[in-house]
């Protein structure tokens, strides 16, 4: 599923308009966006937990020529799905 597709389930769902339903989606996904940003825990009940982690900087290797080079730190969004999403999933 893309955007547009999660846009036209959420106007079948709602009865918004297709506008409206995209105003919707893209000021959920920005006020997950904002928190992450800020470092702040997102946890939609049932649904799952979106964090950010840090991942130190580490000594990789190039596959390629076998040098070693250096990968740097970065601060990754994490998501972790929640025990009623996990349920769904598994029931097929």
């Amino acid at each position: 599923m893309n955007k547009a597709e999660l846009v036209d389930s959420v106007v079948g769902e709602t009865g918004l308009t297709k506008a409206k339903a995209v105003e919707a989606v893209d000021a959920v996904l920005s006020a997950i966006e904002g928190s992450l940003q800020k470092g702040e825990r997102v946890g939609l009940v049932g649904f799952g937990t979106f964090d950010v982690t840090d991942r130190p900087a580490r000594t990789g290797r190039n596959p390629r020529t076998g040098k070693d080079i250096e990968i740097p730190a970065a601060r990754l969004p994490k998501f972790r799905p929640g025990k009623k999403l996990k349920e769904a999933v598994a029931q097929k």
